[in-house]
């Protein structure tokens, strides 16, 4: 059954390196299932704002919750496998020596599904993603877009209840960054999943969030909701 979107609760958080604070009591709501940019220089926050969302990392003060559960403290952290969510790479992070299709079947081949349900949802998501035809291919054998798109496939056949971006799209030229944007702001609004999108790029963060958050020096600065691109969601793949 597919998680319902979860709202995200960011609650005084704190965490430095060394002396340097780089989030300084941070505290953020994302709503269930929208998309949420993170907007801001290097050195801002947003990256390790991301990482303790995954759980990659633990908070020094502060909460992270999941609706109603407390997923990580200064006491305790959740690891990510037991947080329901996926993550997209900058680097795409496909396994080189797996297909395509192998590739996107990881997340349910771990769950065990069957053999004939996992191959008919790997078709249906490379369809989604506008790979149909690719299933055979290795990894080295698409262009960044592409490898991209099979990143965004594994992401999204778990059915995560919350989707990570790290700057997804930075490694792409300006053309194609745009037109894989509204390509995911689609496949996005689709889902229904809370997302949680990090970039340095306030055009990409316009087409793809529903609010940009603008973080400064560890703290949110503004917050803005975004009325969007009314032609994101009729885009073709």
């Amino acid at each position: 059954m597919k998680p319902a979107p979860v709202l995200v609760a960011v609650r005084d958080l704190n965490w430095s390196v060394g002396k340097q604070r780089i989030l300084h009591n941070l505290s953020l709501t994302f709503p269930a299932g929208e998309t949420v940019a993170l907007l801001g220089p290097s050195g801002c926050g947003k990256s390790t704002l991301l990482k303790l969302l995954a759980g990659l990392t633990q908070p020094e003060s502060g909460e992270i919750w999941f609706d109603d559960r407390c997923m990580a403290s200064a006491r305790f952290c959740t690891p990510p496998e037991g947080r329901q969510l996926g993550m997209v790479f900058q680097d795409y992070a496909l396994w080189p020596h797996m297909s395509v299709a192998q590739n996107v079947a990881f997340p349910l081949r771990m769950r065990g599904v069957e053999k004939a349900t996992l191959h008919s949802r790997v078709e249906e998501m490379l369809m989604r993603v506008g790979l149909e035809g690719f299933a055979q291919r290795k990894p080295s054998a698409l262009s960044g877009g592409q490898q991209q798109r099979v990143a965004l496939a594994r992401a999204l056949i778990a059915e995560p209840a919350i989707l990570l971006f790290d700057e997804p799209l930075s490694n792409l030229d300006r053309d194609l960054r745009e037109s894989l944007a509204h390509s995911m702001k689609q496949l996005l609004r689709q889902s229904g999943t809370t997302a949680v999108y990090v970039t340095h790029d306030r055009e990409e963060a316009n087409i793809i969030a529903d609010r940009i958050v603008h973080l400064a020096q560890g703290q949110v600065h503004s917050i803005t909701q975004n009325a969007g691109n009314p032609d994101a969601l009729t885009q073709p793949f």
